[in-house]
């Protein structure tokens, strides 16, 4: 007989099953579900964050037994969870996706003090100043664990910043005697994230660890220049088509007056070129007798003509301008819209 089938023959306590059929009941009711590690939080510490997470995800504990019994009477690959399930866990379930979720549990880790015996999750320093404490016995404590403090102005001051544990070394008694006397804490306590099962993928921390703002700039930059070669090769596509049109106009109404080409589009921008050339030819001509009343007195700094060119190339210039900013904004709304709805933002 299987061990699986010897376990579903035991009769199992009332209480058991009632606790998987909740357990059950969670695992069902969200999108994503994760394992998290649980271990060395106090209690107060536990239930703030369980209220943070309140109205977005939902932390149960129980049994590592039990846990792995009701992932695997769930099934549908929440089983590959179970290898998770050591030491001191819980579920935690949301319909976030796993982005969010991570992002959220790293926001609500908070300073707590270390233990001797413990071991330093990173460099432990005293930092530079006044300690606050009187003088006496506790600058040879200080210096015992190799902070360099000295007596000064009335008070132990802590005259550079002073590693006393490395990353990796055991806390001793004496040095968690001291921070605890100078309040601080040197490391953080939450709810770290195992693993997370979510959509038939299984993610773990290190793939979560993204710094969003760096992927989302990232995609931006792509997405533009994926936009610019769509246009510079001539390529049109639901994004381009607009301000490859803008492009082809702003051109063709430069040609047009370019060559002088009657058309109704251009009656008004051509009239306006010649007269901006004859003004330009009165200009130069010293004889006021010779002009026109409306002519005369006319000056121009430069070429009157160049100008109105200019103005021209100008205007079609700003209309490619225009229509591009439009559709950048287009683009970094819709993907900042799918990489918020990606990474929980």
């Amino acid at each position: 007989m299987s061990a699986e089938t010897e376990r579903t023959t035991d009769k199992v306590p009332e209480w058991k099953q009632e606790e998987v059929d909740a357990l059950v009941d969670l695992i069902e009711s969200y999108d994503s579900i994760g394992v998290v590690n649980v271990a060395g939080i106090p209690s107060r510490q536990l239930q703030d964050m369980r209220r943070a997470l309140h109205g977005s995800a939902e932390l149960r504990m129980s049994r590592n037994t039990l846990l792995v019994r009701a992932l695997d009477e769930v099934d549908s690959g929440l089983e590959d969870l179970t290898e998770y399930v050591s030491n001191q866990v819980g579920l935690v379930g949301t319909n976030d996706n796993p982005f969010g979720l991570f992002k959220q549990l790293e926001a609500s880790k908070t300073p707590a003090p270390i233990n001797a015996g413990e071991v330093a999750p990173n460099d432990i320093v005293i930092p530079e100043g006044d300690t606050g404490v009187d003088p006496g016995p506790f600058v040879g404590e200080l210096q015992q664990i190799g902070a360099d403090a000295r007596i000064q102005e009335g008070s132990i001051q802590v005259l550079s910043d002073s590693v006393v544990v490395e990353e990796g070394e055991v806390v001793s008694d004496d040095v968690a005697n001291v921070l605890s006397e100078l309040g601080i804490e040197p490391k953080e306590v939450g709810l770290d994230l195992r693993a997370v099962y979510s959509e038939g993928v299984l993610f773990m921390p290190d793939e979560l660890a993204i710094d969003v703002d760096e992927y989302r700039a990232d995609i931006q930059s792509a997405a533009a220049a994926a936009r610019n070669l769509s246009i510079n090769a001539e390529y049109p596509t639901a994004q381009t088509a607009p301000t490859m049109l803008a492009k082809a106009a702003g051109e063709a109404k430069s040609l047009g007056i370019h060559a002088a080409v009657e058309s109704p589009e251009l009656a008004d921008d051509l009239v306006a070129k010649a007269d901006a050339q004859v003004r330009a030819l009165a200009a130069q001509i010293d004889d006021d007798e010779a002009l026109p009343e409306e002519l005369r007195g006319v000056e121009v700094e430069q070429s009157t003509v160049e100008e109105t060119e200019d103005e021209d190339e100008q205007a079609t210039e700003e209309a490619e301008s225009e229509e591009g900013d439009s559709s950048e904004d287009e683009d970094d709304e819709s993907g900042a819209e799918g990489l918020g709805n990606m990474f929980g933002d």
